[in-house]
Parts: structure tokens; sequence; C-alpha cells
């Protein structure tokens, strides 16, 4: 074993045998709260697509289109800007991606038309592409292992909270038509700019992953940051930290990329392709989805945003709920649970016509979409080794943000043609087809080591 693996393997020992601290959580809070704007612009879409057909007369397919471009630059972006964070870093990825969005998001609220408009949302989605691939990424190598899974938790329910606040506020907007001689649909991408900008702020002085840092052989830059925060967490616990213990865990390397196709890892790969395409469905197309099949039932635009809103707030519930069961249960059981529990309020959904069914079992449906979120999103960073960890997280990743270009395409021709029952019991069938994924070819990985899974 060389100087560097071993480096490397005493580097992951010092950070997973940390006790939780004050340092721990105010790192997952600053990177966690990104999170929100992933689900925001997923929000955003189906309410852009609601609004905009009524105000610029928008047929079947544009609608889909307003939806599926923010998608399409998410596709390219996670696969490129998850790539680069293998090569480049996480923390200069970080600087670029929120950054990115910003930008486009802040031109997008002055787009005059929708050819403009459409180009300005890919390219403020090619910014965020990779955004939860790096969060996910970034927290899984310094987190401790006792606290992994409960702290991404934490972080998915910091970033999720905002996600009924501006459901409604999107609402209170869209009635008011105007402010400040903007439309309110245009307020929304203002919002989402200047949140992003506020977030690259707080993110500016985070360090870099000595996980990252001891595969690309700089071993000096890991052990100075590893011995700051060992410093940090020895002085806010007021304690003498545990010893490093011994290990025999495999150590990290870097890993070319086509590693993801050999051994084990083919396995694990092509289980998380088929994955992410078929999570897409059940958790993105309510969200992206739920306005526009309100509207199909007869709802105005207003009453449409308002009842999506209150079903919303299930969001933030769903990731707390998830906190003191993501370290409990094994990951693979939680995911399978909460996927059949979206399939079935998914289907009540669909057959709901009165506002109260409406909104209980789309609340119970982000309930445990929720869940289910945060118990994949910590899972995929444990099965997957440091050197590839963001790239084959963010290829697989990408697979979803494609299949979001297509589902709106798909399912509003569904829900013409079928109605919201159709559209629901699909998305049920591959619910369960999911979890025969996971079942059938996930590795455990709850309470253990990075190295070692």
């Amino acid at each position: 074993m060389t100087d560097t693996t071993v480096a490397g393997t005493r580097a992951a020992a010092r950070l997973d045998r940390l006790p939780g601290s004050r340092w721990h959580r105010r790192l997952t809070l600053t990177v966690g709260i990104g999170a929100f704007f992933d689900l925001y612009e997923i929000f955003l879409g189906g309410v852009l697509a609601a609004v905009l057909a009524e105000q610029w007369h928008l047929g079947h397919t544009a609608k889909s289109w307003v939806i599926a471009a923010g998608f399409l630059g998410m596709f390219v972006g996670a696969n490129v800007l998850s790539v680069l964070a293998d090569r480049l870093g996480r923390r200069r990825m970080f600087l670029v991606n929120l950054g990115a969005y910003s930008l486009f998001s802040l031109l997008s609220a002055f787009a005059p038309d929708l050819g403009s408009l459409l180009v300005l949302r890919f390219l403020a989605g090619l910014g965020l592409g990779a955004e939860l691939v790096l969060v996910d990424t970034y927290l899984a190598e310094f987190l401790p292992r006792a606290v992994r899974g409960r702290y991404v938790a934490y972080a998915y329910t910091f970033g999720f909270v905002g996600v009924p606040v501006a459901a409604l506020l999107g609402a209170r907007l869209v009635a008011a038509h105007q402010v400040l001689g903007l439309a309110g649909w245009r307020w929304l991408l203002i919002a989402g700019a200047l949140g992003a900008v506020f977030i690259q702020l707080m993110r500016s002085r985070l360090p870099e992953s000595p996980r990252w840092l001891t595969v690309q052989g700089r071993d000096a830059e890991a052990e100075r940051i590893v011995g700051d925060i060992e410093e940090r967490v020895a002085r806010e616990t007021g304690g003498t930290l545990p010893s490093v213990p011994e290990t025999d865990s495999v150590p990290e390397r870097r890993v070319p990329l086509g590693e993801m196709f050999r051994g084990d890892l083919r396995r694990r790969t092509l289980m998380w392709w088929v994955f992410q395409v078929l999570q897409t469905v059940g958790y993105y197309g309510f969200g992206s989805l739920a306005p526009v099949v309100l509207t199909a039932k007869g709802y105005t635009v207003t009453d449409s945003l308002l009842y999506a809103a209150l079903g919303f707030s299930g969001y933030p519930i769903g990731a707390a709920l998830s906190i003191p069961l993501i370290d409990r249960i094994e990951r693979r059981t939680l995911i399978i649970a909460s996927a059949l529990g979206i399939a079935a309020c998914g289907l009540a959904f669909g057959f709901a016509a009165a506002p109260w069914a409406i909104v209980a079992f789309g609340f119970l449906l982000t309930v445990c979409s929720n869940v289910f979120s945060n118990a994949f999103h910590v899972y995929q960073t444990e099965i997957f080794p440091t050197g590839l960890r963001s790239s084959a997280i963010g290829i697989a990743y990408s697979l979803s943000r494609l299949t979001s270009v297509v589902l709106p395409f798909v399912a509003l021709s569904v829900l013409t043609d079928i109605g919201a029952v159709g559209v629901f019991t699909g998305s049920a069938v591959l619910m369960v087809l999911l979890c025969l994924d996971v079942a059938l070819f996930g590795p455990r990985a709850t309470g253990r080591s990075l190295e070692r899974i």
C-alpha cells in the first residue's frame, strides 16, 4: 500500500470516528439548503406551464416544453458538472453551478417570448443539474458514518421547508397578476435567482473534501483540513476525541470512469440507472405536473396552485419524518416501503375529486416522497467509491432528468386521453418495478463506512 493510500484511508477513518458537532450541523445547513432550488425548479415548471397557457395562449406541445426545458438543461448539467467535480473538486463545482443558475434564472424573468424563455430555462437548468449530486457527495465525504444518514436527512429537510412556502408565494403572486409593473410569474424567477446568490455567499468558505484530495494525491491539504476539523470538533464538544481505529477498509484511489462498468460496480451502476429512470415518474412527476393535473380536473389556475401548495407541505414533513428512521432501518427497506406509499397515494390522488381529498392525498404522497428521497440520496453516495462517486451518481441522476424531459409529453397526452387516473396508475406500476430493482440488486449500506461498502 502506498503512502498516499495509507494517508487516504487514515483521513477517512479520522473523519468517520468524530462525534456529530455544531461544525457538522453548520456544514449540513450550508450545503443542504441548496437542495431547495432543485425542487423549486420542479414546482416552477408546472406553475409556468399553467400560467403561460392562459397568458401566452400555449398549446399542448408548448406547455410540455415549458416544463421540459429546465429538465433538459439539468440532464446536460448533471453529466458535465458531476464528472468535473471528480476531476476538479467538489468545492469548485459548488461555486459554478448555483452561480450559473442564478444568472440565467434572473435573465429568464425578463424573457420577452416563449423561445427566449425556453433557452434561458435550459441554461438555468444546466447550472442546477449537479446541485443534488454535489450536496449528496460532499456531505457523505465529510459526515461521520454514525450520523451520515440522519444529517443528510436534516439537510434535505432544511431545503424542502422552502417548497410549500414558495408554492404559496407563487399562488399569491400569480393571483396578483402584476407586482411593481412585472407579471407575478416573473417574480418567481427573480426570487429563485436572488436566493441562489445568497446561498453561494454562504458556501464561499467551504473546505474541499479531504477524501477527494487524498484520491488526487494532495495529502498535505487533506491533512490540514482534517486537523482543522478535529480541532473545531474537540473545542465544540469539550472532550477528548475518540482514538482513530485501525482499519482494514480498501483504500480509495483515483478510478477511471470505465470502472463503473466492471466487476461488482457494473451491477450497481445498472441497478441505479434503472432506479433513476423509474423514480422520476413517481417523485418528480407529481411536483412538476400537479398544477396541470388539477386544471385538467376543472379547477382554476389559482385554486390549482393553492391545492398544490397545501399538498407540497408534506415535503418538509416527510423529510423530517425520515430523520429518526434513516439510520435505524436498512436503506433498501426504507426506499421500498416509501416507494409503495408513493404508488398508493398517487392512485388515490388520481381518483380524488373533492378538494379535501386532493389536498389530503397530495399531502400524504409528498410525505412518502421525501422519506423515499432522503433514503435514496444517502444510499447513492454509499454504493460508489470516492474516485468516481460524483460521476457515477451524476450520470445516473442525469437519466432521471432526461426522463423528466420526456415525462410531460407522455403524461400530458395520457392526461388528455385517459385522465388523471391513467397518469397515476402508470406511475404506480413503475414504482413497483423500482422496488423489485432495489430488492434484487441493491447492496446493504446502513451503518457501514464508505470505504468498506
